[in-house]
């Protein structure tokens, strides 16, 4: 066993924002405020009572190893899951499995392979949202994973471009904390602990690691920073994950950047004072693969958790572990906080209803499908059987089918659809049909070969089967007696002429354009999307057919907007769909609205612009500051998608909200009623002193490794020391013997009872802010007549003008659908919170209602608003 010592340097990362002193000349940087020390867990906090009893139950019985083996990850490929903590085998304790994805099980057989975030935020169906997240967290369950690393509200999508957007819900916050809230609710309702990431200002791929760059050939020696403003941070950025941690949340991710030159994962700013003082988080904090920089500095900082174990992978080095302990030894981690760790992690377990003596055990492996191998994958040791390959789908591509079609957005139709018994259809582009080499035919997704059903990376689940819009066309028009066609090559422009200029042709285009994560690249796009374009030559497609055939229609599958400029408006393209990223059952929910099963009322969750330039901000796909950390500035503020053009005043192709139906709807008769709500007042008070559970030994005789009890496992991660000679031999820290007070920031290690912050939820209070932020102020109501003649859903959309200079025209604010028969009228209903009409005052550190004027609108999308009201 090698430990890793965690030197002093390291620990003023947090305190210089994480870039060496000889380069801050380079240009003015900006800085990240200390925030110190980590707040403790709330035995009262409302939802967390009995898990935090039970939490305190279990870690008042632990040793400081065994709290330390909680806190550590094994090492990557060290056991079965992606990420995997010590086990506690004295008290029956298996460990914790740690799974990707936001849309299925990575690396397992049986699984179903969901739509993409993007893609149900598309639906604007807080029903479905939820659903989803239980079918996810049922298969994760049976599976044996503890914790979904998932959902994501970071990114938020602020530039179109971004690599893992489509792993997300929208670039509007309201829109993405609604579906991380359902999301989370739905997975931990399943018994699985939701892990909310990547906290905070992921925003692209490009620069996100040291090594991923260097391996690019970009020269630099420390991640990106995305630097971000008080107010920005506070309306846009953290926004969603408020709502993430108001549903109960488990777990949080930090993520690989840093933010204002200090890495996510030890920001004591963003995790002391916004995650668990300010919004009361009471769950555990987790860091992103290989996204810890440091240890005492981390763990002062409000680390948690460090994923997987390892400093780098495979290293069977570590920032934690044996140092942990050591760390606790000598007196530079004090015990509360790790046992505050230690608490939360076993306080997220319990509180979504898990015991430790009926773990589900894990019976997959993510490093072979084989059934016998190694369970420790690394060192090649263990053999046994290790895949039991459980089928967990149960019905869930039913579920698909409907989320798939409920999410599909008709961006225009000029009577071409419902398609009814079409004579002859001429199927083309390569995204029509499969990939030839199987839909798991490239490792994470990282080709775009076939249809696209979702996007590359960690995000991904292997597909159990794939049914291409072909097929499902092929099925339909055999039952139609329909004559069907196609030509899957983008490139065989001869033969597709042929076909699309035949009399009574009604011409499907398939087209898509892909994105991921940025340690895979796909024809030059590292991650992040180099252009806004259609992939494949798409866009040329589009027009070559459009061109002989004049009722060619568009199906897009995308990991977000693509610029349509060129052809959208051609009179021969008689309708065009976004169909998003829809999973395993992609082409029967897209024939289900084509052929009018399904009437079409999801809106698109983003803006489709006439040029990239519009969105007003990008991704920075070039080092710019030297050696350094790019600095990534969001001097945008709040006005990305949107919010951007309508700032800017610029028309937008199809604007955020919008999707057509084969109905049509009339809004009538708003009416909006004030509340008795009363004054806000910041919270005030002050915390308990940090506690402790149990005691600890300081006999360091006493943590040497155990040969006797098991073997020594190669690159495995240990909370064990190797000597007990000296502490400073066991670190093999040759600065090792500084105190806290030496090379800590003031405050790090203090216990003592500490101010409430007063943006913030008391001692009894439901974690999510301060409680009066959801007092209800008013209740806005309007009236919507189906004037068409089927039966559809409707989605109105409930948007405010805060009425400040600074302000975006309109936010939204709140949504519904609601199924509508021909003829009938049904009544939207929306409440707007405090929080809803606030502003961020960077002055006073809290929320404010301003003296600007304030309006309320509701109509079909941001742009098509016909009724408003003012709210006195």
């Amino acid at each position: 066993m090698v430990v890793m010592h965690s030197a002093p340097w390291v620990a003023l990362l947090a305190v210089t924002g994480g870039v060496a002193a000889n380069r801050l000349d380079k240009r003015d940087l900006a800085h990240s405020e200390p925030h110190y020390p980590s707040p403790w867990t709330k035995p009262t906090a409302q939802g967390w009572e009995d898990a935090y009893a039970k939490a305190r139950d279990f870690v008042s019985q632990l040793t400081l190893a065994e709290k330390v083996n909680l806190t550590t990850g094994v090492g990557w490929e060290g056991e079965q899951c992606v990420g995997q903590v010590g086990s506690i085998p004295r008290l029956g304790f298996r460990s914790l499995c740690m799974q990707d994805s936001p849309l299925g099980i990575r690396f397992a057989d049986y699984v179903s392979a969901f739509s993409s975030g993007q893609t149900v935020a598309a639906s604007f169906d807080r029903s479905l949202m939820y659903r989803r997240g239980k079918a996810m967290g049922d298969e994760n369950k049976a599976k044996g994973v503890d914790v979904l690393l998932g959902p994501v509200a970071g990114p938020v999508g602020r530039a179109p471009a971004g690599g893992r957007n489509w792993e997300g819900f929208s670039p509007d916050p309201y829109l993405t904390g609604v579906a991380i809230g359902e999301t989370i609710q739905g997975i931990q309702d399943a018994g699985v602990i939701a892990c909310a990431k990547h906290f905070i200002g992921n925003e692209q791929e490009h620069f996100r690691q040291v090594g991923e760059s260097q391996d690019r050939g970009y020269n630099i020696s420390e991640a990106i920073s995305s630097n971000i403003d008080d107010k920005t941070m506070h309306e846009l950025y953290l926004w969603p994950f408020v709502d993430a941690v108001r549903a109960g949340v488990g777990s949080v991710m930090c993520s690989y950047n840093q933010i204002n030159n200090s890495y996510a994962c030890q920001n004591s700013k963003m995790l002391n004072d916004l995650l668990k003082g300010e919004l009361g988080f009471q769950g555990f904090v987790m860091s992103d693969w290989q996204a810890q920089h440091s240890g005492v500095s981390s763990a002062v900082a409000g680390l948690d958790m460090t994923m997987p174990g390892d400093t780098v992978f495979n290293s069977g080095f570590s920032f934690w572990g044996t140092n942990m302990t050591l760390g606790v030894l000598n007196g530079t981690i004090p015990q509360w906080r790790v046992d505050d760790m230690a608490m939360r992690i076993m306080a997220a377990y319990f509180k979504v209803g898990r015991t430790v003596e009926n773990q589900i055990p894990i019976n997959f492996d993510s490093w072979t499908p084989d059934t016998y191998g190694p369970i420790h994958y690394a060192a090649n040791e263990g053999y046994q059987q290790i895949n039991w390959h459980v089928d967990v789908q149960e019905d869930h591509g039913d579920l698909i089918r409907e989320i798939g079609a409920k999410s599909t957005v008709l961006l225009k139709n000029d009577g071409a659809l419902p398609l009814k018994k079409p004579k002859f259809l001429a199927v083309v582009g390569e995204d029509a049909g499969p990939n030839p080499l199987g839909p798991n035919g490239c490792g994470n997704r990282g080709c775009d070969s076939g249809t696209l059903a979702m996007g590359w990376g960690s995000g991904t689940a292997d597909f159990p089967y794939l049914v291409t819009p072909l097929e499902a066309l092929q099925y339909q028009a055999l039952e139609d007696r329909t004559r069907i066609e196609g030509v899957l090559n983008n490139s065989a422009w001869d033969t597709t002429q042929v076909l699309v200029s035949q009399e009574g042709a009604t011409a499907l285009v398939f087209v898509n354009a892909d994105s991921g994560e940025g340690f895979i690249d796909v024809d030059g796009n590292e991650g992040d999307r180099k252009n806004l374009t259609l992939w494949g030559n798409g866009d040329e497609l589009i027009k070559n057919v459009s061109s002989f055939c004049n009722n060619t229609i568009v199906i897009i599958h995308s990991v977000g907007p693509t610029l349509v400029t060129e052809w959208y408006d051609s009179p021969n393209i008689t309708a065009i769909l976004w169909a998003g990223l829809p999973g395993q059952e992609s082409g029967r929910s897209l024939v289900d609205v084509l052929y009018g099963r399904v009437n079409p009322a999801a809106r698109t969750p983003f803006t489709w612009a006439a040029k990239r330039e519009d969105y007003g901000a990008d991704v920075l796909y070039e080092p710019n500051n030297g050696n350094g950390a790019p600095q990534l500035d969001f001097t945008e503020g709040v006005f990305i998608d949107y919010r951007a053009l309508d700032h800017a005043n610029i028309d937008p192709i199809f604007e955020f909200g919008f999707g057509l139906s084969y109905t049509t709807f009339e809004y009538s008769d708003l009416q909006v009623t004030k509340s008795n709500a009363g004054d806000y007042k910041p919270t005030a008070g002050k915390t308990a002193e940090a506690p402790t559970f149990g005691n600890y030994s300081t006999d360091l005789d006493d943590y040497l490794f155990p040969e006797s009890s098991f073997p020594y496992i190669w690159q495995y991660i240990y909370p064990y020391v190797n000597t007990t000679s000296s502490l400073k031999d066991a670190s093999q820290d040759p600065e090792f013997g500084q105190t806290a007070e030496e090379f800590l920031p003031q405050g790090a290690i203090d216990s003592a009872a500490q101010n409430l912050n007063p943006a913030g939820p008391g001692p009894s209070d439901q974690p999510g802010g301060n409680p009066q932020l959801w007092d209800v102020l008013y209740t806005v109501t309007a009236t919507i007549k189906n004037t068409g003649s089927v039966v559809g859903d409707e989605v109105p959309q409930l948007y405010v003008s805060l009425g400040g200079d600074d302000d975006p025209k309109v936010l939204l604010r709140g949504f519904d659908r609601i199924t509508i028969d021909p003829g009938c009228t049904a009544t939207f209903r929306a409440e707007l919170t405090r929080r809803d009409i606030s502003n961020w005052d960077v002055e006073s550190q809290n929320w404010i209602i301003t003296n600007s004027p304030k309006t309320v609108y509701v109509g079909p999308s941001s742009r098509k608003l016909p009724l408003s009201a003012p709210l006195s």
